[in-house]
């Protein structure tokens, strides 16, 4: 699958899906104009990773670890459905028996990030979702 790469802008994220490297990560700013078409290609990217995972694990006996992290300062309220739907594609792919987890990062002094961060965990409950301070 091709990676998706976009550099932040004063509205989006920063996102790295770049299964080459096994790198994923979304960080900064999340409050895009039209957040259903920014995200889209994300979520759907993610969905359709479950096959490679399957083509990993039946031809070499294991598959990749799907590792998110998310290293958000900020995302408004429709950013949220869409990370939210983000955890769901990981959690999927948890169930399904491949290594798959969500590292959320916060500053220590937004307690509010913490707290967004436990609130979507609440929504995947068998997902790994650890918590790092920076």
């Amino acid at each position: 699958m091709d990676a998706i790469l976009l550099e932040a802008t004063q509205t989006t994220p920063k996102v790295i899906i770049d299964p080459a490297s096994n790198k994923f990560e979304i960080s900064g700013e999340s409050r895009p104009e039209n957040t259903a078409k920014f995200f889209a290609p994300i979520v759907s990217w993610f969905d359709g990773y479950r096959s490679v995972l399957y083509f990993q694990k039946n031809n070499f006996g294991k598959s990749k670890k799907v590792s998110i992290d998310f290293k958000l300062e900020y995302f408004n309220s429709t950013s949220a459905k869409f990370i939210l739907d983000i955890f769901y594609q990981l959690e999927k792919i948890h169930k399904e028996g491949y290594e798959a987890e969500i590292i959320w990062h916060f500053d220590a002094r937004d307690t509010d990030m913490k707290e967004s961060g436990e609130e979507f965990s609440k929504y995947v409950p068998s997902l790994p979702v650890s918590y790092n301070e920076f």
